[in-house]
């Protein structure tokens, strides 16, 4: 679960960045960014715990 919530975070940064720079920034792509932040700080906090 841990390498899964990883792979999504980095999927969704590559999407932000190539949104970002290909095309005109939308609400959307900022929020593939929050999303993928979201993922890496609750697998961090969650690697914290055990």
């Amino acid at each position: 679960m841990n390498n899964l919530l990883y792979v999504i975070a980095v999927i969704l940064v590559i999407a932000w960045a190539i949104g970002f720079f290909a095309y005109s920034a939308t609400g959307i792509i900022h929020v593939l960014l929050v999303i993928a932040i979201v993922a890496v700080l609750l697998n961090v906090i969650r690697g914290a715990r055990v």
